[in-house]
Parts: C-alpha cells; sequence; structure tokens
C-alpha cells in the first residue's frame, strides 16, 4: 500500500516555520492536488522518501543530475574537496579549470564568470548587457522562465506559471517597462519590438530549447532569426542555457543548432547537484566586468570549492564516449513508447523532447508555445502526477517543468517506467 503518512508529518511541521512548507514553490505539489513527499536519499536513478517508498526519479534536482544520484566518482570529488576546506572567498586553480571546460564546449565563450544560481547568472548577463550597449531594455519570451529577478518575472514560466502568477507582485512598474515580451518561436513578435522600440534594446534572452512551459524545442530558423535580428539592430543576444547546457549535447543548445549567441547562461548540470552556474561570452563584452571594467558583480561564495569539484566531476563523466547516445536513445524511447500508448488508448497526449529532456502533454494539439503549453490538461496531468507517484515514478509536480533522464536509468528503468505508464493511462480511460 502507498503510504505517505511520515512525509504528510513533516509538511504539517514545516508548514510552521517555512512559507507554504517549501523552499521553491513548484516543490509545493498544489498544481498536481496534493502536499509534497519528503525525500531522503537517492541512488543512481532513484529516490526514497521519509516513508520508505521508492522510486524511479524524472526529476533529478531539477536537471542536474545528468549522471544521477551520489555518482561513486561524483561523491568522491566532494568529499576530497571537503577535506581540504568548503569555502575560501579566495581564488582556486578548480575554478579556473571549470572555467576553461566551459569554454572549451562553448564556441561562443572566450570568457566565463562562475555565480551560484541560474537566476544570478541570467540577472548578472543582462546587467553586463545593459552596460556593454548603454541601453535599457530587454526582450525576453512569453513563458520563457530566467529565475526570479525582479525584470525577469514578466509573463515567467516554471513556478510561476504553474501557480498561475506569471508576474509577480512587488515588481516595480518602472522594471516591468524595460522587459519587452515576445512570443516564443515567433521571430515576426522580435522584429515588431525592435521596431517599435528602436534603439533601446540591450538584448534579447531566450531559453534555446524552452524547459519551463514544459519542453518546447525552437522552430526550424527561430533561433537564426533571433541572431540576424540582434545583429541588425546592434544588440546582443543572450541563451539562458541554464537548463539545456551539457544536457541536449556537451556544448548544449548552441552546439546542437549551430547558434553563436553573445552572452551565454549555465547553471544545474555544471554544478552537478551543488549550488553553482555561470555567464560566459566573447572577452570584448566579458572583460567589461569589474575589476576590469565598470559593470559590477560579485559573489561571496562564487566558484565554492565543492561546487566546483562535484561540476567538474561530472563534466569529465559526460566526456566518456557514447553518453550523449546513451542518453538521447534512452529519452527517445521513453517518449515513443509514451505517443504508441497514447495512440492505443486514444488518449490526447503528446509528448515534446530534445536530447534528454522531455515533457508530456495532455493535448490533442502540437505544443509549440506559451499559449499551446497552457491550453493542455492541467487537471488530467495532476490526475497522472497522482497515479504515477503511486506507481513508484517520480515526475515533476507540474504540467509546465521538464522532465529529465540521467545516464544512470537503464533499458529496465524505461521498459518499467512505460509499463507504469500504460496501467496509469488506461486507468485514467476509465
Amino acid at each position: 500500500m502507498f503510504d505517505t503518512a511520515k512525509s504528510e508529518q513533516a509538511f504539517a511541521r514545516a508548514s510552521k516555520v517555512i512559507p507554504g512548507a517549501v523552499n521553491s514553490p513548484v516543490r509545493a505539489a498544489r498544481a498536481v492536488g496534493r502536499t509534497p513527499v519528503f525525500l531522503e536519499s537517492g541512488s543512481g536513478p532513484y529516490v526514497w522518501d521519509a516513508d520508505g517508498n521508492r522510486y524511479i526519479d524524472y526529476v533529478g534536482s531539477w536537471g542536474p543530475l545528468i549522471c544521477g544520484h551520489a555518482h561513486p566518482a561524483v561523491v568522491e570529488a566532494v568529499c576530497e574537496a571537503a577535506s581540504r576546506g568548503t569555502s575560501f572567498g579566495a581564488p582556486t586553480e578548480a575554478e579556473t579549470v571549470l572555467a576553461e571546460e566551459i569554454a572549451k564546449a562553448n564556441r561562443s565563450v572566450d570568457r566565463v564568470r562562475l555565480v551560484n544560481s541560474g537566476t544570478e547568472a541570467a540577472m548578472s548577463a543582462i546587467r553586463l548587457a545593459r552596460g556593454a550597449t548603454g541601453r535599457d531594455s530587454i526582450i525576453k519570451f512569453e513563458g520563457c522562465y530566467h529565475g526570479h529577478a525582479d525584470s525577469l518575472l514578466v509573463k515567467a514560466g516554471s513556478g510561476a506559471l504553474t501557480l498561475g502568477v506569471p508576474s509577480s507582485s512587488g515588481v516595480p512598474q518602472a522594471l516591468v517597462e524595460k522587459t519587452l515580451v515576445a512570443d516564443y518561436n515567433d521571430a515576426d513578435s522580435v522584429r515588431a519590438l525592435f521596431e517599435e522600440h528602436e534603439g533601446s534594446i540591450a538584448a534579447v534572452i531566450v531559453e534555446p530549447v524552452a524547459g519551463n512551459m514544459g519542453v518546447v524545442a525552437p522552430a526550424p530558423g527561430f533561433l537564426a532569426e533571433l541572431r540576424s535580428i540582434t545583429r541588425e539592430h546592434d544588440s546582443l543576444l543572450i541563451f539562458d542555457e541554464v537548463m539545456t547546457g551539457f544536457r541536449v549535447a556537451y556544448g548544449g543548445a548552441s552546439a546542437l543548432y549551430g547558434i553563436d549567441p553573445d552572452l551565454t547562461c549555465f547553471g544545474k548540470v555544471i554544478g552537478g547537484g551543488l549550488p553553482l552556474a555561470a555567464f560566459g561570452g566573447r572577452a570584448d563584452l566579458m572583460e567589461q566586468l569589474a575589476p576590469l571594467g565598470p559593470v559590477y558583480q560579485a559573489g561571496t561564495l562564487s566558484g565554492n570549492p565543492l561546487a566546483v569539484a562535484c561540476g567538474l566531476a561530472t563534466l569529465r563523466l559526460l566526456q566518456e564516449p557514447g553518453t550523449y547516445e546513451h542518453l538521447c536513445a534512452h529519452t527517445s524511447a521513453l517518449a515513443c513508447g509514451i505517443r504508441d500508448i497514447a495512440d492505443r488508448f486514444g488518449v490526447p497526449l503528446r509528448v515534446n523532447c530534445e536530447g534528454a529532456m522531455f515533457s508530456v502533454f495532455f493535448t490533442e494539439h502540437e505544443v509549440v508555445d506559451y499559449r499551446s503549453a497552457c491550453a493542455a490538461d492541467a487537471d488530467t496531468y495532476a490526475r497522472y502526477y497522482r497515479a504515477m507517484l503511486e506507481a513508484g515514478v517520480y515526475l515533476a509536480p507540474s504540467q509546465f517543468e521538464a522532465a529529465f533522464v540521467s545516464t544512470a536509468h537503464s533499458e529496465r528503468d524505461i521498459a518499467y517506467t512505460l509499463e507504469r505508464i500504460e496501467h496509469v493511462v488506461a486507468a485514467l480511460q476509465r
């Protein structure tokens, strides 16, 4: 029998001292009609909750754990680093090694600045873009999420979209006015904004593969058009690869689609599960950062030695031959299997996938942007989520979050997941 009594007790206790009992809103599981399970341990592709239930995990700490939980090489690297000290607030050679690895994997990146979170990376990249261009406005896309900095919460995805508040209270109107919103996969909407705000747009920031309204791949030519438009208007193109970097390919979406942005934000995989992110780009832009230039950015714990060790160990594992073929094959097998099940049971369902990311949408129509993502049946997804949880499969508690496959997932795990999905989809029809 599926029992989460201890998780429910933990939730009640947390509610007394933590707002909503969670430290990040999307964890709350309100959108799927239950309280969250509290996790206690993980190994490989599996996690265990406070009640001892085991799940096949497709959340992977929201993307960083591309090699699974507690990979021995990663644990060893972190423990070895911790034995030498947990933080210095001073330069270490390991920071340089990680920055070199990021730059080597991304041909548009000459210089790298390490930070602590994806929010910090995106916020800093935008400040740099504004400083470098002398312009104030930016363009983002409806449903794309770039962290919780004030100006980036306008029509955002991820938890903000899940909770029905894509624009947050507490964001000054003056900042909102400097954030222009275009339609994802619609280059004409970007052109129209440049024409309307000629000479005032510092940068376009985009998730090259959207992952915060569910997984939505770029339409053919969309990213190339963004590159062309921004160059035409002497504006900068920022790729937010916090989610896609080192996940859809070792060189991220930039390598996968052959597009060179001016600045790129990294996170998740590069930290291997510890708090670490980065932004990087052309040398002439990055050298406008303090202490070399006038754009100030700082962080006491940036380049934390434990996080750097964790990230480096993860990237070295990803360099093993056949890694991305394995990831893509298993993700594709899962996506194709789900589509086949939906077809056999006549369920209106779409599966979007790119690299080692995928999303399930309960809808008859293709999901290509924010509006088509919002048109999917979130109530059916909530029923699906609850049934899959009881079946031992851990998914994101939101229609609008990506799911992730790791190198630890085996063919047996994929087969078991599809078997559970078949039972759940059949039950949803009754």
